[in-house]
């Protein structure tokens, strides 16, 4: 199945299964990220958000983002045939936007792509937009629970730095995050960014990462997954992964959905893995 930049934001360790209704945020717009300081910004409208309900005992919730073009749907079916019977999957889709990569072509996208590269102009208000709808999401589990990929790797930063990019207040805290044939947007910063805070320094080194990309990647170069895991272990993030899948192309395998189940039963200490 082609992945298309598809990536997971969790939250782990949840005491009791909070009921989401699907008809309450199957359309979504954003959050007020301008923190009502009058500015003009975009209005973006979200798609469907499809929920995937755990089939045991609800231990952990992870919002799954698509890649571009494509939507929630397609991976809530993929994910229900996961063997995590514990983890309540949140799959929105992203809003229908113009991306310049495809000449300004309209397509479904976490925020804007010029081109992908760490150098490129980032989409910064876009990003942000798309962190704050997942942030919103995840908002309604509780408490003490813990494109695509860029978005998951921008949340990671925003959960470290406490901020968005914009500067305003990220309002949740991340478990785990995973970014599949990814990379990371605003990282030319990033660094002298989380370097600059204590509390930066002590959630990049606590939160776990897993970044998985194949070396035969075609939309997304594997040099860019690489310099992106590059990046964040020299901004202080401890706790990542790289994983490289020979001959891989975009789209995923067998082989890397069952070391991603893996690594989360570990690392959001599930019940319940079953893998043949």
């Amino acid at each position: 199945m082609t992945r298309s930049f598809a990536t997971a934001i969790g939250k782990g360790s949840e005491p009791f299964d909070t009921r989401i209704d699907p008809d309450q945020i199957r359309w979504s717009n954003e959050p007020d990220i301008d923190g009502g300081s009058g500015n003009a910004s975009r209005t973006f409208e979200f798609g469907r958000t499809h929920v995937v309900r755990p089939k045991g005992k609800h231990q952990a919730t992870i919002v799954w983002l698509h890649g571009i073009g494509d939507n929630g749907s397609s991976w809530s079916q993929l994910l229900e045939t996961l063997p995590l019977p514990n983890i309540k999957w949140i799959c929105p889709t992203a809003p229908t936007r113009p991306v310049a990569l495809f000449g300004g072509f309209p397509c479904t996208a976490w925020s804007d792509v010029g081109d992908i590269s760490e150098d490129t102009p980032n989409d910064v208000e876009g990003l942000d937009a798309s962190a704050a709808h997942v942030a919103n999401l995840l908002s309604t589990e509780p408490p003490n629970s813990s494109n695509g990929a860029a978005t998951a790797l921008h949340s990671a930063t925003c959960h470290v730095l406490g901020l968005y990019g914009n500067g305003n207040v990220y309002p949740i805290n991340l478990t785990a995050i995973i970014s599949l044939s990814g990379w990371l947007p605003c990282s030319r910063t990033l660094r002298n960014r989380i370097q600059g805070s204590r509390d930066g320094i002590r959630r990049a080194a606590s939160l776990p990462l897993f970044l998985g990309h194949g070396s035969a990647d075609d939309v997304v170069a594997y040099e860019h997954g690489e310099n992106s895991a590059r990046t964040l272990s020299a901004a202080g993030f401890q706790n990542l992964i790289f994983r490289s899948y020979n001959g891989l192309g975009h789209y995923t395998v067998p082989e890397e959905t069952d070391e991603v189940c893996r690594w989360l039963t570990a690392n959001l200490a599930l019940e319940g893995l079953r893998l043949n």
